[in-house]
């Protein structure tokens, strides 16, 4: 005859059901889009050209958009949610992009990966300055 397992006891199915909500919170995380991870549909406003220095980058994390100013003066600029699980990315260090679901990294200034695992690069936005604002926009 098999053992008999025992029966849960109150404290342990409670326990259960406190931890439940947090489990789910980690499932969210980790399975991909975040309130505020919507790629951008149309034009928005960033804020002021002089924000993004030369040879620096600058992230807009209301927005999920970085722009970055090359030596030249050019910019560039790119969709922030990563394009591993669509976490939004909440990290720069220098010109180094890091999402805070799985550690992938990207380059501000070319959107390329830079440690996995995402292997896509980032999606490029159109950007240009308006009367000294930036202004950035899907790419058609």
């Amino acid at each position: 005859m098999p053992a008999r397992r025992p029966a849960a006891t109150r404290r342990t199915v409670l326990r259960g059901v406190a931890l439940t909500p947090v489990a789910g919170l980690g499932l969210t995380a980790c399975g991909g889009t975040e309130e505020g991870a919507a790629p951008l549909t149309g034009p928005v406003e960033l804020g002021p050209e002089s924000e993004v220095t030369e040879d620096g980058a600058k992230l807009y994390r209301d927005h999920n958009v970085v722009v970055s100013r090359s030596g030249d003066g050019t910019l560039k600029a790119y969709d922030t949610v990563c394009t591993h699980a669509g976490c939004p990315i909440n990290k720069l260090e220098g010109t180094k992009l890091i999402c805070p679901c799985h550690g992938s990294e990207f380059d501000a200034t070319t959107g390329k990966v830079l440690r996995e695992p995402a292997v896509a690069p980032l999606k490029k936005l159109a950007v240009e300055v308006r009367n000294g604002t930036l202004v950035v926009r899907p790419q058609t």
